[in-house]
């Protein structure tokens, strides 16, 4: 595409996370795998909470949030991984590639401010018992919904804003696995600096700061658990929040990881690992993580299949 004497680039390849044709075939099979059960795992949870009244409670209603944005997440990915692994021509349009950086971040964002939300229930339901069903009514739980697929919107809409706008020319190579915008950056054919500094700043908001209410909700349950009488108690306590605390320290350690440093013009093979880790597996763990101990999530789906 031209403008002027310049032409901008109108498609981009993707490097992938291998060139060894043979270690393409068995990465297939693997993310094949890791995206089907996140892809049923996800929807599984959905139908479940939409299906059996029991789970029609203010955690579970955050968790069917989540799912959706965990299933939005994993799709705009996975599946053109999973075709560039079987193709030589590893490519994708500029529109394409703008598709999937909106719907990535946007999914991925709001996931950030769900799981800050879930602390914040949980804290509720440690902390003030006798209060929980008077705070969390159906209004404040739709209303904090609501607030995080916003907070998603307005830092995927800055993120994109400042990523698709720069001028792409000439190098059209993506040393990455999908159109990330830390990797799409390091293609521009003009100074990204007011970019990066974007990115990061809506890093910030979407990771340091939920990062920082998630710790201030369990330093507050830690402590109401700590003078809990009960030695049952204090395992169903943990047992409820350790499966948030094991999604909230993957998912955030690798988002940080990936957008809270300085951006270097190489993208890096432990780059692409750190950032499978938020990209595609924590769309299936969630799932598994939710509800492989819990009783309400077995006996829901014990009932949708008649045993």
């Amino acid at each position: 595409m031209e403008k002027g004497n310049q032409t901008f680039v109108a498609e981009f390849i993707l490097l992938g996370l291998s060139q060894n044709p043979k270690v393409q075939i068995l990465l297939f099979c693997v993310f094949l795998i890791i995206y089907l059960l996140s892809v049923f795992g996800n929807l599984l949870i959905i139908i479940l909470i939409k299906t059996d009244s029991r789970l029609h409670t203010p955690m579970y209603f955050f968790l069917k949030n989540l799912s959706f944005a965990d299933f939005c997440f994993s799709t705009s990915i996975v599946p053109q991984m999973l075709v560039h692994f079987l193709t030589k021509k590893k490519t994708i349009s500029f529109a394409g590639c703008s598709v999937q950086i909106v719907v990535f971040l946007l999914a991925g964002c709001t996931e950030c401010a769900l799981l800050a939300v879930m602390s914040y229930d949980r804290y509720v339901a440690v902390c003030k018992p006798l209060h929980y069903s008077t705070i969390m009514t159906q209004r404040v739980c739709v209303q904090l919904a609501v607030v995080s697929w916003i907070t998603g919107a307005f830092v995927c809409s800055v993120d994109s804003a400042f990523t698709l706008c720069l001028p792409y020319r000439g190098q059209n190579v993506i040393n990455h696995y999908f159109c990330e915008p830390p990797a799409l950056l390091k293609l521009a054919s003009t100074d990204t600096y007011q970019a990066e500094m974007a990115l990061f700043s809506m890093g910030v908001v979407i990771l340091l700061v939920p990062v920082f209410l998630i710790l201030v909700s369990y330093w507050y349950i830690i402590s109401t658990v700590m003078r809990m009488q009960s030695g049952e108690g204090r395992i169903k306590v943990f047992s409820t929040c350790g499966s948030h605390l094991t999604v909230v320290i993957l998912y955030y350690g690798s988002g940080i990881f990936a957008y809270m440093r300085p951006n270097s013009k190489v993208m890096s093979e432990k780059d692409k690992v750190i950032s499978v880790f938020y990209s595609v597996m924590t769309s299936m763990l969630n799932p598994i993580i939710y509800s492989l101990r819990n009783k309400d999530v077995k006996g829901a789906f014990k009932k949708l299949t008649g045993r």
